[in-house]
């Protein structure tokens, strides 16, 4: 694959059209799943539940947010070789770049617990185990997904894209048997709020857009998959590239306005509460729109969970080996990050509480991430010729400046109970 990638950017492949993107279509699309796992899942049916259709413009917003960040990790991994975790290690001080460690370390782990319980609670409601047993058959398949890896990134970019073809098919088949009011649907791209309410859970949907275990990752996966030797060439592959992160966000955010326009036309102005809950959803989904929906749903649950709790563990890795160039097996880290979320199920906690208190923790990375990723990606000793350009970097930073504002907004609010 890296051949002929290779030669393409050399222009020597005689390729045209869909044969040319192939090859270099695949890190955004391990990407895209953390735009699609657990936590997005109750937000989305929690908008469509509660507001209708009145929150599709937001989901359209964080998505375009998200392409233009992905775009700058995939492009800092072209430019320099290196990940955002290692350029970081390499300019900044020790002292820094430890406390960037540890933090990273526990955004990454609460990620994970969200996305590890995710998986665990769609078992249990496609097969009616305990959460238990469900928790230990989520470890069993992650680890089997982490073994692909080994294989080189090609095998499990085709089985992470597998799954987002899953996701994708289960929520058209809601869609489709939800049959959503397509004038309403149109009309909820409209930017408008419905008191403030909405605009919480708006500041909600677009405060967790950004992952920042997947800004590090996303840098990672492009460094050195395809090999450049000279500037031009670079620039051929960062132009590609784009085109992975545009086609991966742009299906992400379609199956997202899909998760609310099914909520929306599932659930809104019936009565249901805590239709947010991932157990509620599937529950009321039976009566509704029939078993089959809420096998769909379940599944597609599952399929969110099992992958993006891989791509956090992968995310991990990265994490630790950039920031302080130590790794440790693969399968230990699973181990370790799954600890959690047994520790949760064994004390009887309640999951989707612990989904958002995740969520909390995750705040706290969102500007670890996103200010150097800005700040490298405008600097030309970092860049080079893909440094980027003062409006693109100006939106950068307003796309930052929201991002991070309402991150602490959500942040104040959990913390206050306001």
């Amino acid at each position: 694959m890296n051949a002929r990638a290779a030669a393409i950017l050399e222009q020597r492949g005689g390729r045209r059209g869909l044969a040319r993107l192939l090859p270099f279509i695949g890190p955004a699309v391990i990407a895209s799943i953390a735009y699609m796992d657990p936590g997005n899942f109750a937000t989305n049916i929690s908008g469509g539940a509660q507001f209708g259709y009145g929150l599709l413009w937001v989901i359209l917003t964080a998505n375009l947010m998200a392409m233009l960040i992905q775009n700058l990790s995939a492009k800092l991994g072209i430019a320099t070789g290196h990940n955002l975790p290692e350029v970081i290690r390499r300019r900044w001080p020790r002292p820094v770049v430890w406390a960037y460690w540890v933090q990273a370390e526990i955004v990454a782990m609460a990620t994970d617990l969200a996305e590890f319980l995710g998986a665990a609670i769609a078992i249990q409601l496609l097969t009616g185990l305990p959460l238990i047993w469900g928790a230990a058959i989520t470890g069993a398949l992650t680890f089997w997904l982490l073994t692909i890896q080994r294989r080189g990134f090609r095998p499990l970019e085709l089985v992470i894209g597998g799954f987002v073809a899953v996701i994708g098919v289960a929520y058209l088949t809601q869609f489709v048997m939800a049959r959503p009011d397509l004038a309403q649907l149109g009309a909820g791209f409209i930017p408008s709020f419905q008191g403030v309410d909405s605009v919480y859970l708006a500041v909600g949907i677009i405060g967790a857009t950004v992952m920042p275990h997947v800004i590090y990752l996303h840098s990672a996966l492009t460094q050195g998959r395809v090999p450049t030797r000279n500037d031009d060439e670079k620039r051929r592959l960062s132009r590609l590239n784009r085109v992975d992160v545009i086609v991966s966000m742009g299906i992400a955010g379609l199956i997202n306005m899909s998760m609310l326009a099914v909520a929306a036309a599932t659930f809104h102005g019936k009565g249901i509460e805590d239709a947010g809950n991932l157990e509620t959803a599937y529950q009321t989904l039976t009566p509704l729109l029939g078993p089959a929906a809420a096998t769909a749903f379940a599944i597609a649950l599952l399929a969110s969970g099992l992958s993006s709790s891989a791509v956090g563990t992968m995310a991990g890795q990265v994490i630790m080996q950039g920031f302080v160039n130590f790794s440790i097996p693969l399968w230990l880290r699973r181990t370790i990050t799954m600890l959690p979320a047994f520790v949760v199920i064994l004390l009887g906690l309640d999951p989707t509480r612990v989904l958002i208190l995740s969520q909390v923790i995750l705040s706290f990375g969102v500007p670890f991430a996103l200010v150097p990723l800005l700040l490298f990606t405008a600097r030309r000793d970092v860049m080079g010729v893909l440094t980027s350009r003062p409006h693109v970097t100006g939106l950068g930073w307003l796309f930052a400046g929201i991002i991070i504002a309402l991150n602490g907004y959500l942040l104040w609010g959990a913390l206050t109970g306001g």
